[in-house]
């Protein structure tokens, strides 16, 4: 009985001590792997210094954008590997929460119209970003350049896109509204297929949501309507801004072109639908390009366009729709004006 009186304290004692030693160690174990926790261990983990050495102290630009400047380089991985680095500005309010949503979002997807993330550095204020290097730039130097490409062409990498975006929007594992395409964030490998790029802005959506608030994110002249007028932000807007990368594949011209003195032609979307209104399509197309050249012809196309960047969210297909659209296995129906309340009749 003494013995059972002695020793129930000291037992409850060290219960309670091993209790409080688990939460202490666990708690501080947690947080030292609170990075490896977080991105995927897939990815290299590299030293600021190895991609200073690897792009020769950062000298060769390929582009830059609002959260950073991406450098050509080449690791050291058996034989050299060419890649992008992207050097992070984290001055930036956002400049960490990019870098964090870009390591988990990217580092969970693999899609041939994805571009693939090697690995990253995350050292003290320097963060960056290894991409694979595609070896034939941005799309809006492929199509802006003194070589226009053929019309096949054209479908094929606004098919590619299209397949990129669906699989974010229904086939990874978080639904992700990538916020911020166009032409500049799709690049092209060496075969030219089309693979969507930086991740930065994207907004992930749990999986029993279908829409989330957020604030205005995404490029001028791809921006959907509804980021103006405080309305839920849903997959629609990837859709309204593929619509605007389609029509500038369609006419190798950009979205927004106030430089052709022009002002009826200077908004792509508002002049392509008035020639598709007044039956002049053919006015909207490169002279050099067959447009008869392939499945995909030049008035499906444009409809498909003029769905996807319709004013009215519900009115746009989802992408799943405007990939079978594409590939021809759903009929395309006459559009109707995208913008009906900012037009005059």
């Amino acid at each position: 009985m003494w013995d059972q009186f002695f020793w129930a304290p000291l037992s409850v004692s060290f219960m309670l001590g091993t209790a409080v030693l688990g939460l202490f160690f666990g708690f501080r174990k947690k947080h030292a792997r609170f990075p490896q926790n977080d991105l995927d261990t897939n990815l290299c983990s590299f030293s600021h210094k190895e991609l200073e050495e690897a792009t020769n102290g950062f000298n060769e630009e390929l582009g830059k954008g609002c959260f950073g400047i991406v450098y050509k380089g080449i690791i050291q991985i058996g034989s050299g590997v060419q890649v992008a680095v992207k050097k992070l500005n984290c001055v930036i309010q956002d400049g960490e929460r990019e870098f964090k949503t870009e390591l988990n979002i990217i580092g969970r997807t693999h899609h041939k119209n994805l571009v693939h993330l090697v690995g990253y550095c995350d050292e003290g204020q320097q963060r960056s970003l290894v991409y694979e290097f595609l070896s034939n730039g941005t799309l809006a130097s492929f199509l802006f350049g003194d070589e226009k490409p053929s019309w096949r062409q054209r479908m094929e990498i606004a098919y590619g896109v299209a397949k990129g975006l669906l699989y974010l929007h229904e086939e990874c594992t978080a639904q992700t509204i990538h916020c911020d395409i166009k032409l500049q964030n799709i690049l092209l490998d060496d075969n030219y297929n089309a693979q969507i790029s930086d991740f930065g802005l994207v907004k992930l959506l749990m999986m029993n949501q279908s829409q989330t608030h957020t604030a205005i994110r995404g490029t001028k002249g791809y921006v959907s309507p509804e980021w103006f007028r405080n309305m839920a932000i849903t997959t629609k807007v990837d859709v309204y801004s593929f619509g605007v990368v389609l029509l500038e594949i369609i006419c190798c011209r950009r979205s927004v072109a106030m430089e052709n003195n022009c002002e009826e032609k200077a908004i792509l979307t508002d002049w392509v639908y008035d020639c598709y209104r007044e039956g002049v399509l053919e006015t909207v197309l490169d002279h050099k390009v067959d447009a008869l050249e392939g499945e995909m012809k030049l008035e499906e196309a444009v409809m498909i366009s003029l769905w996807c960047i319709q004013e009215d969210p519900s009115l746009r297909p989802k992408m799943r729709k405007v990939v079978q659209m594409l590939e021809g296995l759903v009929v395309v129906h006459a559009p109707p004006c995208p913008s009906p309340y900012n037009r005059v009749a």
